[in-house]
């Protein structure tokens, strides 16, 4: 009987990496291709108006902008890990709510696997702790409220059943429009480095 081979689980980055899917290494991750990565994944699945798609990256940096603007004294670990905190899409995509829910589990076991190892590399806990992550999870519905206004086409009361009303934030505090591929990266790799250099590791 033929041993049946089991199906490739790992993709290849531009950086040469070669990362595991089901068990991804911190050795096998680099900050070049998270910011790539993310720059060029959309959100809303692409269901937004612009010029541009609506990417992870900027959204990313709003969700750390938000959490910086309503605890001005978070530490900069904590801001490091607003900035990373949709990190594993930039291999698994930005799959919306309702599918991830319909698939269940076994999204969310690889999801929080490589949040882990996206953690371990850059000298970060594996999860953000209970707290921190009620609060990212916050700033990232605020950011959801403003995209789904002012680019998915979401009218404001249904926004606001869905993800709240942030009272204290208007759009012209974030840089709500869409970037290019190149600024949103750029951007990313740019917050990344000066918080990183702040944590010191």
């Amino acid at each position: 009987m033929q041993k049946q081979e089991m199906p490739r689980a790992w993709q290849r980055m531009l950086s040469g990496r070669r990362l595991d899917l089901l068990d991804p290494s911190p050795f096998d991750i680099e900050i070049e291709d998270i910011a790539h990565g993310l720059a060029r994944v959309a959100r809303w699945n692409g269901q937004t108006v612009g010029e541009h798609p609506f990417s992870v990256a900027q959204h990313s940096l709003i969700v750390e902008m938000i959490l910086r603007y309503k605890f001005p004294k978070l530490p900069v670990e904590a801001a490091l890990m607003a900035l990373l905190h949709d990190g594993p899409e930039y291999v698994i995509g930005d799959m919306i709510s309702p599918f991830k829910s319909a698939i269940g589990a076994g999204y969310k076991h690889i999801e929080e696997r490589l949040e882990a190892a996206i953690h371990l590399r850059f000298g970060l806990p594996p999860h953000p702790g209970k707290e921190l992550k009620k609060r990212i999870k916050e700033a990232d519905r605020i950011s959801a409220y403003f995209e789904a206004v002012h680019l998915a086409g979401f009218e404001q009361h249904e926004a606001k059943i869905l993800f709240g009303h942030p009272e204290d934030l208007t759009e012209e505090q974030l840089p709500i429009k869409p970037w290019s591929t190149q600024q949103a990266q750029d951007a990313f790799l740019e917050r990344f480095h000066s918080l990183h250099d702040l944590l010191g590791t």
